[in-house]
């Protein structure tokens, strides 16, 4: 039996979300259908809203509502210390950890010549500008521990040589709650190497 073609429709566009598979799509569809015609409409209402009210941060590239985030925007944070992220979501993985206070800066991606982007398609530019206004004693560099992530943190750690105090990689290795028996070799090496006093 074939479904409706709007909640067919439904289903291909939530399939399309990334993480969301096709039996996924369709649980959160049959889900919507399920609700009152009110919840409906206030999710698209919120996905409406989102699109229309959320940019980009002009100074760090993050989500705003208004010219700055509330990060820029904020008087409370060391404006010593910048962290540069790939995506603006990564910025709020690091603000739920409580651990750092200093500012950010958003790279909009990562350096991947398979995928066509290359330095210049990112906010590589910004960020010298930026340190040329404002300097900052430490330069964070929180990329993903990917290729492409790796890729960028060199190209980076070329570029602001001598532009900047310190630049600092987050620290990689064996995450908290792991069992040596399932680590790969390459996260192993990393801790053995990142290994400090006790």
């Amino acid at each position: 039996m074939k479904i409706p073609p709007s909640l067919a429709r439904l289903v291909e566009e939530l399939a399309r979300l990334p993480g969301v598979g096709h039996k996924t799509a369709q649980r959160l569809a049959f889900s919507i259908l399920r609700d009152d015609a009110g919840r409906a409409a206030d999710l698209a209402r919120a996905i409406s809203e989102v699109k229309e009210k959320v940019r980009f941060c002009s100074r760090c590239f993050s989500y705003a509502e208004a010219e700055l985030c509330e990060v820029c925007a904020g008087s409370d944070r060391d404006s010593s210390v910048l962290c540069v992220v790939e995506q603006p979501g990564d910025i709020y993985v690091i603000e739920r950890s409580g651990v750092f206070r200093g500012r950010y800066h958003v790279l909009m991606g990562a350096i991947s010549p398979l995928d066509g982007i290359g330095p210049e398609q990112l906010k590589i530019a910004q960020l010298v500008r930026r340190l040329e206004e404002q300097p900052v004693e430490e330069l964070i560099l929180a990329t993903n521990p990917s290729m492409a992530g790796e890729a960028t943190a060199l190209h980076l750690g070329r570029v602001l040589e001598g532009k900047v105090g310190r630049i600092t990689r987050l620290a990689r290795g064996m995450p908290v709650g792991a069992n040596l028996e399932y680590t790969d070799d390459v996260t192993l090496s990393q801790a053995f190497t990142g290994r400090q006093k006790l």
